[in-house]
């Protein structure tokens, strides 16, 4: 996990960073994450804001993509689809992604996004990521 952590803070913008994403698990090919609720990511009504989800849901398939091929990589993300189900208010949100399949150049992955207080699930994405060397390593 720690691994993992440093990926996230050495190589997504500060904006994504100051989401306050947590890794708190991982295997080989997947990761799990939380999204603290925070009320600078809420629109009106206390609703966490979708781009904050989309946003999580994209950082957790890259570092899963991570787990499962080394830090060695930068996934690019070359489609996201994100469908929205229920609102998050008020809660933290879980995030579990998971590369579904990967071969030499693409990689494609799926997340879940689930209320902390209720396990509901808030939404779900798919992406697929072209694999790039890291920059300094070739």
């Amino acid at each position: 996990m720690e691994q993992l952590t440093r990926f996230l803070h050495d190589n997504f913008a500060p904006w994504v960073i100051d989401l306050g994403l947590h890794v708190t698990g991982s295997d080989a090919g997947s990761v799990q994450m939380r999204l603290p609720a925070a009320p600078r990511l809420d629109r009106v009504g206390q609703v966490l804001c979708g781009q904050a989800l989309a946003a999580a849901a994209d950082t957790a398939m890259v570092l899963a993509v991570v787990a499962a091929r080394g830090a060695g990589i930068t996934p690019g993300t070359v489609d996201l689809a994100t469908s929205f189900i229920r609102p998050a208010i008020g809660c933290d949100v879980l995030i579990r992604a998971e590369v579904l399949q990967a071969g030499r150049t693409l990689a494609f992955c799926r997340a879940e996004l689930t209320s902390s207080g209720t396990g509901k699930l808030l939404a779900s994405a798919t992406a697929t990521y072209v694999l790039g060397a890291a920059p300094g390593s070739a």
